[in-house]
């Protein structure tokens, strides 16, 4: 997962320096994998996408580059919602048009900008209210 991570992040970020490696990397490993709540999507048996979920946030979004635009981002987006049943927040960097393109077409409005403190860079805080019909009960 460190791999897809690294080089799905690489391509995401290319405006942040070392992203994917080094101490970013080991954060990932040491730090995210163990609190979030983890799903990937496989393809043929092999790991293709990465969702990390805290609470009601996705704290990351992660697709193989050689399996983007196929769906698996998607679906692991909709799993997370029909698990919450709630609303879903997440960040996305101002810079990654292509990924705030994508959580703008799963429904994700922007509600406030910040800046982060790591990358120095702008982030965009983004929402997805519940859809009907789907409650915690539906777990």
């Amino acid at each position: 997962m460190v791999d897809l991570w690294s080089r799905a992040a690489k391509l995401a970020h290319p405006f942040i320096e070392g992203e994917g490696e080094g101490e970013r990397a080991r954060k990932l490993r040491e730090v995210y994998l163990r609190v979030a709540e983890n799903w990937v999507a496989e393809v043929d048996g092999h790991v293709v996408a990465l969702l990390g979920l805290l609470e009601n946030e996705i704290g990351g979004l992660f697709v193989d580059p050689r399996a983007q635009g196929r769906g698996v981002g998607r679906e692991l987006v909709q799993h997370a919602a029909a698990l919450l049943g709630a609303e879903l927040r997440l960040e996305v960097f101002e810079a990654n048009a292509r990924a705030r393109g994508f959580y703008e077409r799963m429904g994700f409005k922007e509600r406030e900008r910040r800046l982060d403190e790591e990358s120095g860079r702008q982030l965009i805080v983004m929402v997805r209210p519940p859809r009907p019909g789907l409650s915690p009960a539906a777990r």
